[in-house]
């Protein structure tokens, strides 16, 4: 890619923006989404609000020390939704604490998490409750970001 140059006269190494992107297309890349998912596959197409399309996608869900993936094949994703979107190497990536497990296993590990975590919100709202001290938990679902 030739560089470009800034309305200073300066030499720009980068494209901003979504624009930046440009330079991963077709290339394997790796999108964290608001509700915290992580989803990985083929960058195919974006636009300018970076609505992305991807392809041959899989959606990795990490838990503790464990990480499974989940087929989900093309995936359009929303610009709004995008926290973080960059080309990935796995192939040159050691995952040295990390244990692959099968989709059925990472889906009831993480239940399991989702309700600890909710039983612990309720022990939490109780202990505030009970001294008059409203409690207001951040839920990341409950948002209408969709």
């Amino acid at each position: 890619m030739a560089n470009l140059v800034d309305d200073l006269g300066q030499e720009m190494l980068y494209l901003p923006g979504t624009a930046s992107l440009i330079q991963d297309i077709d290339k394997r890349v790796m999108v964290v989404l608001r509700d915290g998912r992580t989803l990985i596959g083929y960058l195919r197409s974006l636009d300018q609000f970076a609505n992305l399309l991807l392809t041959q996608t899989i959606e990795r869900i990490h838990v503790r020390n464990k990480y499974g993936d989940i087929e989900r094949g093309v995936f359009l994703v929303r610009g709004e939704n995008v926290v973080l979107c960059g080309e990935t190497d796995f192939k040159n990536t050691k995952f040295k604490d990390l244990i692959q497990v099968s989709q059925e296993e990472i889906l009831k590990i993480q239940a399991e998490e989702i309700k600890e975590r909710e039983e612990k919100q309720k022990l939490l709202k109780r202990a505030f409750q009970e001294r008059g001290v409203p409690y207001y938990s951040h839920d990341v679902m409950a948002d209408d970001a969709f």
